[in-house]
């Protein structure tokens, strides 16, 4: 199978693993004190996590847990989620949606990793809001922040 170039998203290096299956695959490498994407849902999609070296701390519909080397957490449609590396070391994890198509969201938002700057270009605000406003586009239901 082809395998995709390796692209920053939102401060977080990822590499696709192409399937024959229904859902998308991807190798995740988050460096040290990386937050992850707004509280979010899809309605659509679930999603499973596994953390392959270092840790992760999620909100999974309010509560904390930080998953370490070895462990996995399986989160069903409708359910408000986010996760980053709070932690001083850097995370690689394996992320998996089902049913298939939310690559394409990685690819929108996605630097290529061999682009000058392409972590620093992964946060600009100018991909925050293109997050923002097609979130939509691809099962992805950001809330308005508690109070708001």
């Amino acid at each position: 199978m082809k395998q995709t170039t390796a692209m920053w998203v939102l401060g977080h290096k990822l590499k696709p693993h192409p399937t024959t299956g229904d859902f998308d695959m991807v190798v995740f490498e988050t460096p040290a004190g990386v937050p992850g994407p707004p509280p979010h849902l899809h309605n659509n999609y679930q999603e499973a996590f596994l953390i392959l070296e270092g840790e992760m701390e999620f909100m999974i519909n309010g509560e904390t847990r930080v998953l370490k080397a070895g462990e996995s957490v399986d989160i069903p449609s409708g359910i408000l989620h986010t996760f980053g590396n709070k932690s001083a070391s850097p995370c690689k994890w394996v992320n998996v949606h089902s049913p298939k198509g939310f690559f394409d969201f990685f690819k929108m938002v996605g630097i290529p990793e061999h682009e000058e700057d392409a972590i620093a270009k992964s946060v600009h605000p100018d991909i925050i809001q293109k997050v923002l406003d097609h979130a939509q586009d691809f099962d992805m239901s950001i809330p308005p922040p508690v109070g708001v």
